[in-house]
Formats: structure tokens, sequence, C-alpha cells
């Protein structure tokens, strides 16, 4: 499915600025729904960023030939996130066998102060 079709990125109000070339970068604004209890954006908002621009970064690598599914997310939280949040996200590298690949993602806010660092895996999986 399309980045563009996927419910939740609507719902959250997630929009992709490019992802090519095993770079991917995703932006989403503040809004009160998507807030925790000291006005900041909720720490799962931030944890779908990373998700989604890392695994946007792998799919971009090989072109779009393949999904990526989420084997594992490490995420560092180290500043409140206000206002509108950018998630850059990048292609790390991938195993012999081509299936699982390593990325890392960086989320800053308008000030440029970094929120959250990330790295993950995924898996390369064939469209259903």
């Amino acid at each position: 499915m399309a980045f563009s079709k996927v419910p939740f990125m609507h719902l959250l109000g997630i929009r992709r600025e490019y992802s090519q070339d095993g770079h991917a970068r995703l932006v989403v604004e503040t809004r009160r729904e998507l807030e925790n209890m000291i006005h900041a954006m909720h720490g799962g908002v931030v944890a779908t960023l990373v998700d989604v621009v890392m695994a946007s970064a792998a799919v971009s690598k090989i072109d779009f030939a393949k999904t990526a599914v989420t084997l594992n997310l490490n995420t560092s939280y180290l500043s409140p996130g206000r206002g509108s949040l950018t998630a850059d996200g990048e292609f790390v590298s991938v195993d012999d066998d081509g299936d699982i690949v390593q990325c890392r993602a960086h989320v800053y806010d308008e000030q440029g102060r970094t929120v959250a660092r990330s790295v993950g895996s995924f898996r390369y999986l064939d469209h259903r």
C-alpha cells in the first residue's frame, strides 16, 4: 500500500516530503489531539514518525520494489517536541541475504532542537 493511502498517516496528519536513494523526510504538525500531558507531541507519535521514516528510507533504497516491516526499534527521547516536527531517516546497511535492513532516524523541532534519535531493523517483503 502506498504511503499516501495509509489511513493511520492521515489520522496523525503525517506528510512525506521525500523518499529517495535511501533517505526520507516526514513532517507532522502538532495539534491538541497529539499532545501529552506537558503539551508536547506524544511519544507514540514520535515513535510512529521514526518507524515510518526509516521504513520509507529502506524501501527507497531499492526503488520501492518491496515493502519493509519493522523488526526492532530503539528510540531515545531527548527533549519535548513542540510545534512542527521533522523526521529524517537514512538507510545504513543490509545483511548478506539482502533481507534485513538497518536504518537510523533523527527527529527535530522548528528550532532545530533534537527531539529523538532512533535506530531500527526492518525486513524487506514482497508487496501483497
